[in-house]
């Protein structure tokens, strides 16, 4: 029975956006302050489709944008993937999704990689049981989360994210 509880408990702790935290730096904290006492720079990313969805996507982006990774975050000043998605989702769309990329991964319904659009969930698989997410913005481009930039546009393109792709769920209509 312990044994059984300590797979489990194992497999809730390693199913989130990383397997690891990020090792903090002193100069990490040196550098983070209060969001409102922050400026921020805009972000360096032009958008050319300019519909309803990329438009609102476009602007949680830049409110999001160089909001630094931390595991389990939910707030400016600092988020992990699959909270980034569940925000974005709710202030852009009025949706509710998931908090766990565990549990994202079963909304919607699945589209193949060719047919992906404006708003698309986005997985990965970046490890033995780590998962990743995102959401399509446009042309191969997606608003991610990262340990090293934090709240950043990816493309799927970029050999790494070619190679980790998983699968694409598909929430707005």
């Amino acid at each position: 029975m312990k044994l059984l509880t300590l797979v489990v408990l194992s497999l809730v702790l390693l199913s989130g956006c990383s397997a690891r935290k990020p090792s903090p730096s002193k100069k990490y904290y040196a550098t983070l302050q209060p969001y409102k006492t922050q400026t921020k720079e805009l972000p360096p990313y032009r958008l050319t489709k300019k519909n309803a969805i990329t438009l609102a996507l476009y602007d949680e982006y830049v409110k999001w944008y160089g909001t630094p990774y931390k595991y389990g975050g939910s707030s400016l000043r600092g988020v992990d993937c699959s909270a980034l998605v569940q925000s974005i989702y709710r202030d852009a769309f009025g949706l509710r999704v998931p908090r766990t990329v565990k549990y994202q991964v079963k909304i919607g319904y699945q589209v193949k990689r060719k047919n992906i659009k404006e708003g698309d969930l986005l997985f990965f698989k970046t490890g033995w049981s780590t998962r990743h997410s995102g959401i399509y913005l446009e042309k191969g481009n997606f608003i991610n989360t990262s340990s090293k930039y934090g709240v950043t546009i990816s493309n799927l393109n970029n050999p790494y994210w070619k190679s980790k792709y998983w699968q694409t769920r598909r929430v707005l209509p």
